[in-house]
């Protein structure tokens, strides 16, 4: 059974395969119904078998058991019966999708291509993911991606196990969440006059508006189709750098005593903007409505508001900002920008959530250590620098900000540039389609590790996850996505789930590489258009625009 991400152990039995036919039942109690409903639509559509509801004891039945972890299934197959046993609807549904694979590649397509021949082979699968945040974030600021593509690439992460949509909403070249107080943030902050083509030395622009916004109900359609697979999406909503989209709809925002903000668009270069947030109370009370909307659309546990890569020089210029700084008893900027961090920190803690942001978010940030998690904070700890945070780190600079992060009591989430950013190239060859920073072949993500070593066992478990990452500066359509994220993508949600050794050198390449030959046949019936291992097709190169490759192994940070 070529199971990708492996489970944490199969046995086949083949002498017990069960084949399904029109009298085949599917059933599951009222508190594993989504996961029910998804598998029937699922198979029903590429068997054209009915799967009617049946009774207990019969058939294919999912069966809740509270004794498992909530993420947790077990599969069992004998001829004229298959149970998928879960601890929870997130296990059931992992389950259900082991059941969709066991079926073959053609089980992923939209239509049946045949009449029969359905067999489910016998089998016994025991199965739990290694961490609870397996994510992906998803770059819609830079190009737009249409809501089709958004569900589309939701059933990517589903069908590897993957449960985070980190969706990277807002950006300096474009504003894509409709707020409803603030309708310049869509009508103005929405869309660009022209993109960039490839790296900046290259000095290539297409003179091509582009833009798109979600709007709230497109959001909430997004959520409730991600729940549906087990998918949790996470919003980002960047501050107090990388906003210049939002400084073009509303100058006010921006720091008016240095640049003429009235005479700002919404930015066309990549790379990141000198034009951020002024540190005003109306500025916070702005976002505070932003986020008064999101909080509304989106249940998550976690919010994401950027924190990073926030140049300080209009600041430094600016009579305003140095005001502030002074007002409240701040050393410098550094302390400005954690001000406005911890800040919403404690609005959003006061909301019953939590924020998480990249690891610049703890420069300049009280030493107090975080409560464990889950814990309550007392009201009393919460005003003025003792206050005592949950918030949790992404990070991306490298494993350094995460390790400080895990020793310091926060949560983390891996997720460096270096060896996780998808974005980045996958061979070193010049047909390679706008290369981007270093070589990540499909075996470097394979052998992954994102708890480092150096961590003592209490730190470690504050490793709460990990995250591949795909910023869409050079990709402008589905198509790009697919290129750059698999087959990558899948080694990926095996380090994530599956039970790896800790060692990346002692992990079975090979034996993912064979599995990986079966598995692009799922690719292919999904659609995606993945790199194949020999180099770009024709059509999926970006032949004389520049990139910005690094040459080398990337550096231990």
């Amino acid at each position: 059974m070529d199971l990708i991400p492996a489970p944490l152990g199969s046995v086949r039995l083949p002498d017990r395969d069960f084949p399904l036919d029109r009298a085949t039942t599917l059933t599951a109690p009222p508190a594993l119904a989504g996961a029910e409903r998804w598998l029937r639509s699922a198979l029903t559509a590429a068997t054209g078998l009915p799967l009617t509801p049946g009774r207990p004891g019969e058939g294919i039945e999912l069966v809740h058991d509270e004794a498992l972890a909530g993420e947790a299934y077990r599969l069992s197959v004998r001829p004229g019966r298959a149970v998928i046993t879960a601890g929870g609807p997130a296990g059931a549904l992992w389950g259900a999708q082991t059941l969709r694979r066991l079926l073959g590649p053609d089980a992923y397509r939209r239509a049946p291509l045949r009449a029969g021949g359905w067999v489910l082979p016998g089998t016994d699968i025991e199965d739990a993911p290694r961490f609870r945040w397996r994510g992906a974030l998803l770059d819609v600021a830079r190009h737009f991606l249409p809501k089709a593509d958004v569900l589309r690439f939701v059933d990517q992460l589903s069908t590897h196990k993957l449960n985070v949509l980190h969706l990277h909403l807002t950006d300096d070249q474009g504003w894509r969440v409709e707020i409803k107080r603030y309708p310049r943030l869509t009508e103005r902050a929405s869309w660009r006059e022209r993109s960039m083509v490839g790296y900046r030395a290259g000095r290539r622009r297409d003179d091509r508006p582009h833009g798109g916004f979600y709007t709230q109900d497109d959001l909430r359609e997004i959520v409730a189709y991600a729940a549906e697979r087990a998918v949790t999406v996470v919003p980002e909503i960047d501050l107090p750098g990388h906003t210049q989209a939002a400084v073009a709809a509303y100058p006010e925002l921006g720091n008016a005593d240095v640049v003429d903000t009235a005479a700002l668009g919404v930015w066309t270069d990549w790379g990141v903007s000198h034009n951020v947030l002024n540190p005003s109370e109306a500025t916070l009370r702005f976002f505070e409505g932003v986020l008064e909307e999101v909080l509304e659309v989106f249940p998550s546990e976690f919010i994401h508001l950027g924190g990073d890569e926030c140049p300080k020089e209009q600041w430094k210029e600016s009579p305003a900002a140095q005001a502030r700084i002074r007002e409240l008893g701040l050393a410098n900027e550094d302390e400005l920008q954690s001000h406005l961090i911890r800040h919403f920190d404690r609005w959003l803690a006061d909301r019953g959530r939590r924020l998480i942001g990249w690891d610049e978010i703890l420069e300049g940030w009280p030493t107090a250590a975080a409560p464990p998690a889950g814990a309550a904070v007392p009201a009393a700890e919460r005003p003025g620098a003792g206050w005592c945070s949950r918030a949790a780190v992404s990070s991306w600079r490298g494993f350094g900000g995460g390790i400080a992060a895990a020793r310091a009591g926060h949560d983390v989430v891996m997720c460096p540039e270096q060896h996780v950013y998808l974005d980045h190239r996958q061979a070193d060859g010049p047909d390679e389609p706008i290369p981007v920073g270093f070589v990540r072949t499909l075996e470097d993500v394979y052998r992954f590790e994102p708890v480092p070593a150096e961590l003592d066992e209490a730190a470690a478990r504050r490793v709460i996850g990990t995250q591949a990452n795909l910023w869409s500066e050079f990709m402008d359509s589905a198509r790009d996505i697919d290129y750059r994220a698999f087959p990558r993508l899948a080694a990926f949600a095996e380090v994530a789930w599956s039970a790896l050794p800790a060692d990346p050198a002692a992990r079975d390449f090979a034996g993912f590489e064979r599995r990986m030959a079966s598995h692009l046949e799922v690719l292919d019936a999904l659609g995606v258009e993945y790199r194949p291992a020999g180099g770009p097709h024709p059509w999926q190169r970006w032949p004389g625009v520049a990139g910005r490759p690094i040459d080398g192994p990337p550096p231990a940070v």
